[in-house]
């Protein structure tokens, strides 16, 4: 895994300045860095390299293909590349005088060379964000992969082009103003991240996945002031999509598996070949394991297909309501893996809190960012590669919402709106605590925010008119509320739940957190905390290939009443028995909302400070006090929210000092 950047600059790429990219993320690639430029074209590429595949000077980036006309910047891992190699050396299109070393990087530019671009997307299986420069039609192709699990930024300074792994890149430039786009910072106040194509900043987009940019030199004197949709084309300049995961659940529901036998055995199949490609590296690899269903899964089908016990790790927290070490650790113990575990001390979770707003370089608000940041760097000390659980919420219904949200609206709708109203008013008023202690009958009710979401559920159902008001009011943090930030008008950008067809509200929340909260909250978290200690993270669910088999299983092999990911725990099951898992889904969550009550709420009220909020003018200070004192008062849970809030201005201030120290 790696870090990339680069520049089209419309007059001189500044001498110093790619290296100076290249510094800001030496931790995304300690291990080696290069620079290629072009100065007819005004264009630079820069890498920094964490060596996993091809050890040697031959896995050196950037890389210039055989044939001369392609240089690419690449962080990423085409996990089918051996195959690939062995197509093209039949094919008799392996580079003239044989292959330098054996990285995947080199096999996918002789890929390209034979293929092109858009066949070799086609074929390829691995995550990967990169900058392929076309020497011969001079022009530069930006590539996401297909779920977003690497990033890649671009957008505009003064009349350069940059793009980079991660924001600080672009910051090194010596005029980058870094205006705050305020349509952004609304969104990030309702959903506590950032969606893409938005940055928090004006001018500088993220690049969709799935989708390919390419540009021309001239695009460097041509800014764009809003972020363009696949489709958009300007001279030589595009945006297309080259894989949709609509495409992919639309097809899956016109071909569903009949037999849950024969879903199992083909999830089993093709989840393994996943998890076996994933596991090949040159480095020690091992794998994060929470004792829940979505990464016992992924290490059962790893210990199944190694021949040595599989590495493990895991955290516990001092704290209780929050540790499920000793799940993991049974779950370890039953596979026979060699298990880690880091017992963290509260302490130690809250230092790590500083750090987040560089961490994750523009504001990011899921506070489970900190145990994530945690168990990396307990990893790191004996791995350089981790394989993750993430993704099988999305694809197989594993989050609450995905159950309570349809179960919610369907006796809602039974009741006239005004009743609703009238009836939502009071029951609205009483508090968390006392609702997480009288409510034991509804799912997820053993998650410690469950009183406060269902208390805000009784809000909501006073004023829903249609289900995507349900819907989007469990991902919304104001959406009962006037928006907290000042001075922008723009509704935040509404969720995208169709698919064509009318289909089941459960599926298009599948479908919409995919495409959303997955790679902007789930996979932007992973990224950042595990690359901030030089971990490559790999996300076995999200093989193109599963995925596609995932859209074909049926709604009712994935939720079971109450329960989610059916279909998953009875593969599972096939490898640990049953009551190891007989427990509520608990998430990876930290008790921040308490400490900010508590041992943090120095440091949250001098963020929160009425005074420097009125100066900043970001956010509105009477609102966003008046859902403090909530908070603190108990009257309701807002941790979400204040996070968001606090984050921000943590952000903020760390921006500001980092000005003053470059000057």
């Amino acid at each position: 895994m790696c870090g990339i950047a680069g520049i089209i600059s419309s007059d001189v790429v500044p001498p110093d300045l790619p290296a100076k990219m290249a510094s800001t993320i030496t931790h995304r690639g300690p291990d080696d860095d290069g620079i290629w430029s072009d100065s007819s074209a005004g264009l630079a590429l820069v890498h920094r390299r964490l060596s996993v595949v091809d050890l040697s000077p031959h896995g050196h980036q950037p890389m210039v293909s055989a044939d001369g006309r392609w240089v690419i910047s690449y962080n990423g891992e085409v996990y089918n590349h051996a195959k690939l190699r062995s197509e093209l050396e039949e094919s008799g299109r392996a580079p003239e005088g044989a292959w330098r070393g054996h990285s995947d990087t080199e096999t996918l530019l002789q890929a390209i060379s034979l293929w092109g671009l858009s066949t070799t997307l086609d074929r390829m299986v691995g995550m990967f964000a990169f900058a392929l420069w076309d020497r011969r039609d001079r022009q530069l192709s930006l590539v996401r992969d297909r779920f977003g699990e690497k990033p890649l930024y671009y957008g505009w300074v003064g009349r350069d082009f940059l793009f980079g792994s991660e924001l600080k890149a672009l910051r090194a430039h010596p005029k980058f103003e870094g205006e705050i786009d305020r349509s952004a910072l609304q969104a990030y106040a309702a959903r506590t991240y950032i969606p893409a194509p938005l940055s928090i900043y004006k001018r500088i987009y993220k690049l969709q996945p799935g989708c390919v940019l390419t540009v021309a030199p001239e695009i460097a004197g041509t800014p764009l002031s809003e972020p363009p949709e696949p489709g958009w084309q300007s001279g030589r300049s595009k945006l297309v999509r080259y894989w949709s995961y609509r495409d992919v659940v639309t097809r899956g529901m016109e071909n569903p598996i009949a037999d849950q036998r024969e879903a199992i055995d083909l999830l089993d199949r093709v989840l393994g070949e996943a998890i076996k490609g994933q596991s090949m590296a040159d480095v020690p690899v091992g794998a994060f394991l929470s004792g829940g269903i979505d990464s016992s899964t992924v290490v059962a089908l790893y210990q199944k297909h190694s021949t040595t016990p599989v590495r493990t790790f895991s955290i516990g927290f001092e704290e209780g309501g929050f540790n499920e070490a000793e799940s993991a650790r049974r779950v370890a113990g039953h596979l026979g893996t060699v298990h880690e575990e880091h017992v963290v001390r509260v302490q130690e979770a809250r230092d790590v809190i500083p750090h987040l707003p560089a961490m994750y370089d523009e504001p990011f608000a899921d506070s489970s960012q900190i145990p994530t940041h945690l168990v990396s760097r307990f990893a790191r000390q004996q791995v350089t590669v981790a394989l993750t659980g993430d993704g099988g919420d999305e694809l197989f219904g594993g989050y609450n919402r995905h159950f309570l949200a349809p179960w919610l609206w369907r006796r809602m709708r039974l009741i006239p709106l005004p009743m609703r109203a009238v009836a939502a008013r009071p029951l609205g008023r009483i508090s968390p605590a006392v609702w997480q202690g009288i409510v034991g009958t509804l799912p997820g009710k053993d998650n410690p925010h469950f009183g406060g979401k269902f208390q805000k559920a009784l809000r909501v159902a006073g004023s829903a008119r249609r289900f995507e008001d349900v819907y989007s009011s469990f991902l919304d943090e104001w959406s009962l509320e006037r928006s907290p930030v000042l001075g922008n008008a723009h509704p935040v950008q509404g969720l995208d739940l169709s698919l064509g067809t009318p289909v089941p509200s459960a599926i298009r929340m599948m479908y919409c957190d995919a495409v959303t909260y997955l790679p902007d909250d789930i996979l932007c978290k992973v990224d950042r905390a595990s690359m901030a200690v030089s971990l490559e993270t790999r996300v076995p669910f999200l093989d193109h290939r599963v995925a596609e088999v995932a859209a074909c299983i049926p709604l009712h092999m994935k939720i079971r009443g109450r329960s989610g990911k059916h279909i998953l725990r009875e593969l599972l099951y096939r490898h640990a028995p049953r009551e190891m898992f007989q427990r509520p889904k608990a998430g990876f969550a930290i008790p921040v909302g308490q400490w900010i009550k508590g041992p943090l709420r120095h440091w949250a009220e001098d963020l929160l400070d009425p005074q420097r909020m009125a100066a900043e003018g970001w956010f509105d200070p009477a609102i966003v006090q008046r859902r403090w004192r909530d908070h603190l008062d108990g009257r309701s849970d807002s941790t979400p929210a204040i996070w968001a809030i606090l984050m921000f201005q943590a952000w903020q201030r760390e921006q500001r000092q980092s000005l003053a120290r470059a000057a």
